[in-house]
Formats: structure tokens, sequence, C-alpha cells
């Protein structure tokens, strides 16, 4: 088998089963929101998977282990998940927002943390008062109930949602937003800003044209 089959072979084995069901989203958790049945990353993406699939590396952080970053929302879902796709004959995609907070929750089995896994950042995130300044290899924080890595933290996440301010018009099947057409969500946290930005619930965008080296991503599927 080659090295490029290994690779595909692990992305596919690294998807962790996330059972449906109804939540509180928010930071009031007062926007009932039902989830579907649907798998997840265990871990960010990674440098490795990214050149494996682009045949490059844009990252500012480079190493193979760390999160892709430099890459734009178009970047992802217009070129990179066409190709896992075709590569994998999987339906590989980005969470809907909705999707990722319920994760980050640790889905039916739900609990009161702050982030995701621990109500202590340090013991499940990389931010700005640990990361001396970069991103780290994905994994090495705990995880969540669900067995996912670095939610709370590393690089923020692009969502497939266009940014909706309001979060009661978030759909409540747990499908994409439509809202800002130019602006897509982000969530999670990110090893440049401190831990305010790295709860469960708190919500940002970026452009969808946009590149730096806070943002990354995970895959999903049905």
């Amino acid at each position: 088998m080659s090295a490029k089959s290994t690779i595909l072979k692990q992305i596919e084995a690294n998807m962790v089963f996330i059972k449906g069901g109804t939540y509180g989203m928010g930071e009031d958790q007062n926007h009932e929101v039902n989830i579907k049945d649907f798998y997840m990353g265990q871990f960010l993406v990674t440098q490795l998977i990214w050149e494996t699939i682009m045949e490059d590396n844009p990252s500012n952080f480079k190493g193979t282990t760390r999160p892709v970053e430099l890459v734009s929302w178009d970047d992802i879902t217009k070129v990179f998940l066409p190709k896992l796709n075709y590569l994998t004959g999987m339906s590989y995609r980005l969470p809907t927002e909705s999707e990722w907070e319920y994760a980050a929750r640790g889905g039916v089995h739900e609990s009161s943390y702050r982030y995701s896994g621990s109500n202590k950042l340090k013991e499940v995130g990389w931010y700005k008062r640990n990361s001396n300044g970069e991103t780290k290899p994905v994994g090495q924080k705990l995880a969540n109930v669900l067995g996912l890595y670095d939610m709370s933290g590393n690089v923020l996440e692009w969502c497939a949602d266009e940014w909706q301010s309001n979060l009661n018009k978030v759909p409540q099947d747990g499908s994409p937003s439509k809202g800002d057409k130019d602006r897509r969500v982000v969530r999670g946290g990110t090893w440049f800003i401190n831990g305010f930005i790295c709860t469960v619930s708190l919500r940002s965008s970026n452009n969808f044209h946009h590149r730096n080296h806070l943002n990354g991503f995970r895959v999903c599927r049905y």
C-alpha cells in the first residue's frame, strides 16, 4: 500500500461517530437544535493530510502533525474537499456550526464544561498563555468525552455556515445557516488569543476568501 493510500485510509479511521440528539445552543443554551447522526474528524486536518491531497503546504507554522492553516473557506470547500472525495469515494464536508457546538459539548453526553472536555482550558487547549506563539501538533491535550481533540484552542475551525449574527435564526434542523454571503462561521479557539474565545459557545466569523495562521478545519460526513 502506498503512503498516500495509507494516509487516506487514516482519515476515515479517525472519524468519530456522533449520535444525534437535541440540545440548547449558545451561551444561554436557549436555542434548541436537532442534530442528526454524523461523523466528525477526531483531529484537525494536519499539514500532512493537506499536502497529500493538494501537493502543497501553505502553513506558516510548518510541521506535518500540526494543523494546516493559511487556508480559506473557498480553498477547503472548492478545492480540497472535492479532491479528497474523489480520491476516497466518500462525502466529506465541513461541519455546520450547530453540529460543531453539539460535538464540542459532548453530544448526547453533554456536559456543563465551559471548554470542550474541561473547565480548565490548559487541560484541553492551546491558547495565548500556553502556546508559545505557535500552533501545536494535533491531539496533544485531553480529548472531550467523544474523543475529539483540540476543539478549544490551537486553531479556529471553519464551519459550513454563512454568518448569521442572530443565533435564533440558525436553523433548528442542524443545517447550515444562510446570512452574510461574504462571511463564514469559525468556531473553537486559537493559539493567538486568550481563553475567552475558546469556549464551546463563542461564535465568530471571517471573510470566506480570508487566509490567516489562526484558521484551520476538521472534516465531517453523514
